[in-house]
C-alpha cells in the first residue's frame, strides 16, 4: 500500500475487519490494545491522506451510504 502511494497513486483497500483491522492499526501507529476498541460500520469508507514518508496527514470517516 505505502509503495504505491509514495509512487503518487491513489490505493482502494477493500477488505473485512480485521483485515482493515491491520491496516488502521499500521496507519495509525496503535497498540494491539488499542485497536480492538476501534468500531469500523460496515460499507463506512474511511479516507486517509498519506505522505510520501508514510504519515497519515488527515483522515475522513464519511457517513456510510
Amino acid at each position: 500500500m505505502i509503495p504505491e502511494v509514495q509512487k503518487g497513486k491513489n490505493v482502494l483497500v477493500v477488505a473485512h475487519g480485521n483485515s482493515l483491522r491491520s491496516a488502521i492499526m499500521f496507519l495509525e501507529n496503535l497498540s494491539p490494545e488499542k485497536i480492538v476498541s476501534v468500531e469500523i460500520a460496515t460499507g463506512q469508507p474511511w479516507i486517509y491522506e498519506i505522505s510520501a514518508d508514510g504519515k497519515v496527514l488527515s483522515k475522513e470517516i464519511s457517513p456510510k451510504a
